[in-house]
């Protein structure tokens, strides 16, 4: 059985590559900035919410299609963002440390202010054989203000078990 965030991915996934370059344009922008981009995000977000309260926040959909849209890489359960990012930190001591404290950067950083941060993140791990588990993401940007959220994120940037 799949659950409201699921098929939101799916549904973001099927998106018809106009659709995707459309959504593309609206980065960095609130939903209510054009009738175009409503209506792409409509289409995928309102029949999930019609159907099930637990579909994610309108918020975070949001954003997550733009994110989407910015960067599609494929879906892989468990390939979270904080671990892909991890793997991808420099060897080098001192541009690995610049790398850590900008992502230290995205754990403090409030959902309304972290696109920037996220665009940031995926363009770190958007290589042609990355995939990421969109599903999780969006649980987690769900449950961004919580603390417990972002220190497991820093657990699996640095690659410490649970």
């Amino acid at each position: 059985m799949t659950t409201p965030t699921q098929r939101f991915i799916e549904a973001l996934r099927s998106l018809k590559a106009g659709d995707v370059g459309r959504l593309r344009q609206y980065a960095g922008l609130p939903l209510d900035t054009s009738v175009d981009g409503f209506d792409i995000f409509a289409g995928l977000w309102w029949p999930l919410r019609a159907k099930s309260q637990a579909a994610p926040r309108r918020e975070v959909a949001w954003l997550i299609g733009k994110l989407y849209a910015f960067r599609p890489v494929p879906q892989a359960a468990g390939a979270t963002l904080a671990r892909q990012v991890g793997r991808h930190r420099p060897r080098d001591e001192k541009a690995g440390r610049r790398y850590q404290a900008k992502f230290d950067q995205l754990l403090l950083t409030p959902l309304a202010r972290i696109e920037t941060a996220l665009q940031w993140a995926l363009t770190r791990i958007g290589g042609e054989e990355s995939n990421l588990d969109w599903v999780v993401l969006t649980n987690d940007l769900s449950l961004w203000e919580r603390e417990e959220t972002r220190t497991r994120w820093a657990r699996e940037f640095l690659g410490l078990p649970g």
